[in-house]
């Protein structure tokens, strides 16, 4: 019985030693490894957006935050700084309502901005500094309002304190809202911090 038991352990030793898994001498191809940098633009693509005018920043919907691009708006030499407010306002809505380029859609960029969206200056008893939006802004997506409030709060069309006063058509209210870092990082579930804005 000793003698069997003897022979038996090196058999043993064997067999657990065939249960690893051994590499495999046969070639394997499975592609290389993902590199799509999501958010990620090429420098060409960058420039094609250049034209002649002035140069702007946006904010688009990127693997679910809000990330900056480069833009340009045309405003016509001469225009008088009340007037050049409302045009570069009306340029970047343009813009963010665009579809993004071949190269953006790619690197995952997206905008949830409508369309026909116009935008105007103050009415008579609102601040000098307001805009007016043909949609109130109360009926637009948080990704929309999220775009438009961090692409207007730091451009040439507000003051550029980091907070925009917007309303919808005369005589609505209007209210001043503010791009934060919880907005930039989750437009979808954050709103604008807002508060009410009484007429001048």
């Amino acid at each position: 019985m000793t003698v069997r038991r003897l022979l038996a352990l090196p058999l043993l030793g064997a067999l657990l030693a065939g249960c690893g898994i051994r590499a495999t001498e046969v070639p394997t191809d499975f592609g290389a490894a993902p590199s799509r940098v999501p958010c990620s633009l090429a420098g060409p693509d960058q420039t094609a957006q250049s034209a002649h005018g002035v140069p702007v920043q946006v904010f688009l919907l990127c693997g679910a935050s809000l990330v900056a691009v480069d833009r340009t708006v045309r405003v016509p030499e001469g225009t008088p700084d009340a007037r050049r407010r409302v045009i570069v306002a009306q340029g970047l809505l343009d813009q963010l309502a665009a579809s993004p380029s071949t190269a953006e859609r790619s690197a995952g960029y997206t905008t949830y901005v409508p369309g026909a969206l116009g935008v105007g200056g103050p009415g008579p008893k609102d601040p000098e500094d307001a805009l007016r939006l043909s949609t109130a802004p109360s009926r637009l997506t948080s990704y929309a309002l999220g775009q438009l409030v961090c692409t207007l709060s730091d451009s040439a069309a507000t003051e550029g304190d980091g907070a925009v006063i917007l309303g919808g058509p005369v005589p609505g209210p209007l209210r001043r809202y503010e791009c934060t870092d919880d907005v930039r990082d989750r437009p979808g579930t954050t709103q604008p911090p807002s508060g009410e804005v009484t007429g001048a």
